[in-house]
């Protein structure tokens, strides 16, 4: 059984992630992340996380169900979940206290939006199993160059 309510609204996108050692990723994504836990399912080892900032993101214990290749670590080879936040700094230096290093250091990048840039202000680490996170705070647009 159960414990917990789902998240309200539910994600129009929801990443459900495989994980090696649940305890520790349960640990990470509520600890430095800042993620609390909507509900899980405890027999099966499942927690879905919602951000106060509105994010959710699902984790569980690898079962063998739904594997489609080997699992190698770093887990998640090729995606990058994003997540955002009201104040990417302050995330960064929780990131810092909770001694998790860096995969990209915070920086300040803007991107083509197709008919003008996009500003973020962002950072990437990798979470227990090696899934690459990008953390980011929009902070405007402009015009394209």
């Amino acid at each position: 059984m159960g414990t917990g309510s789902p998240p309200s609204p539910w994600a129009a996108l929801m990443a459900e992630m495989m994980v090696e050692d649940y305890p520790r990723s349960l640990a990470f994504w509520t600890g430095p992340l800042g993620f609390a836990v909507a509900f899980t399912r405890p027999t099966q080892k499942l927690a879905c996380l919602v951000h106060p900032d509105g994010a959710q993101v699902m984790i569980y214990q690898r079962d063998g169900d739904w594997e489609t290749g080997p699992m190698q670590p770093p887990f998640g080879r090729g995606m990058v979940v994003q997540v955002y936040v009201s104040d990417a700094t302050a995330m960064a230096a929780r990131m810092t206290a909770a001694g998790v290093p860096f995969y990209v250091a915070l920086r300040e990048k803007w991107r083509d939006w197709g008919d003008r840039l996009g500003g973020q202000r962002e950072f990437l680490v990798q979470d227990p199993d090696g899934y690459l996170v990008m953390v980011a705070q929009r902070i405007g647009e402009r015009p394209l160059p």
